[in-house]
């Protein structure tokens, strides 16, 4: 409470669009907890008419059981870590559900919310082309209006980057196999009206994100919590915001209103490289204009003309947007324009 009357003193007037209680499980909260904390920041800040307010949630039964309560604290959208369709595959995810625990969550959601949204991982161990579509096609068969389709991605400094390193995640597709299933995921999804809006993001139309799509448009956004992070622009200047993440520091802080690293105020050439970065995600790609604006120059035009002839991004109603065929190299395109 006292943080986000903090960060209400700050962005006094402006009209709040949406909430997603997220990171950890947010779904292991008291609904109690969720309904203090969304009666105060009605009482902070003045909010758009259709709000949208998301709770992560685990698909177990205890957080299943508390659905109800979450629609009546004020949650509109449920966002579920289902992860796979298969319980062999959970397993080697490291998550406590099974596939039927899943199910029977979905079907609790469905019933009590609105608007509900799934993930899956694809790109597993000993995952094939065919595993995959089946799975695809049982989950299009049980969305509501929006699927997070993420491939599997080794990071390292992860448990998963230490089992790659040590041999132990046999059985990954190969870079060839990736984009097969990655562009059977955009047939299947087109085919059943859910098109993808983002790089892994699908959706009915009309019911994108509109919390997540604020990070995509480099809009601003509050973070609070143990690890939060943030970007606000006050009185033009745009800072990145970052809250310390161990809890117990972030606990101790908060009543005094120190729970945040010192900010940075960022440079022009790092707001236009992060617009890039997070807007070239998107279907609707980004107006280079903002990227003049913020620079007072243009996107280097040898290197878009270079992506141009490679097919890989094209201008569109003076938008920049990236191919179908870039979004299967998207860091690559990336690369090429920030290099530039």
């Amino acid at each position: 409470m006292a943080e986000l009357r903090r960060a209400a003193c700050e962005t006094k007037g402006r009209v709040l669009r949406s909430v997603f209680f997220g990171g950890g499980t947010p779904s292991l909260m008291e609904p109690d907890v969720v309904a203090d904390i969304m009666s105060e920041i009605y009482r902070l800040w003045p909010t758009a008419n259709d709000l949208e307010t998301t709770l992560e949630a685990n698909p177990g039964s205890v957080e299943a059981g508390r659905f109800s309560a979450f629609r009546q604290a004020g949650i509109n959208r449920i966002s579920m870590g289902v992860q796979a369709l298969n319980d062999e595959d959970l397993r080697r995810l490291g998550r406590i559900h099974t596939v039927a625990e899943a199910r029977t969550a979905f079907d609790v959601a469905r019933t009590t919310f609105d608007r509900v949204s799934f993930d899956l991982i694809y790109g597993r161990q000993k995952q094939t082309l065919d595993d995959w579509t089946s799975e695809l096609k049982q989950a299009l068969n049980m969305a509501i209006d929006h699927l997070s389709l993420y491939q599997l991605t080794i990071e390292q400094g992860t448990a998963f980057g230490d089992r790659y390193n040590a041999g132990k995640l046999a059985g990954l597709p190969s870079d060839d196999l990736g984009a097969d299933m990655y562009e059977a995921t955009q047939d299947l999804c087109g085919e059943a009206g859910m098109p993808s809006y983002e790089v892994s993001n699908h959706a009915r139309d009309g019911a994108q994100s509109r919390h997540n799509l604020v990070y995509w448009r480099y809009g601003d956004y509050v973070g609070i919590g143990p690890g939060a992070h943030g970007r606000l622009t006050i009185n033009g200047q745009r800072t990145a915001t970052e809250c310390y993440s161990n809890p117990k520091r972030w606990l101790s802080a908060a009543l005094a209103g120190q729970t945040e690293k010192p900010r940075e105020p960022l440079a022009r050439e790092d707001q236009a490289s992060e617009l890039l970065l997070m807007g070239l995600r998107l279907k609707e790609g980004i107006d280079p204009k903002r990227f003049f604006n913020l620079l007072g120059r243009n996107i280097d035009q040898n290197a878009l003309n270079e992506l141009i002839d490679l097919n890989l991004i094209h201008n569109q109603k003076d938008r920049i947007i990236v191919s179908d065929q870039g979004f299967m190299i998207l860091n690559a395109v990336l690369r090429r324009l920030l290099e530039a």
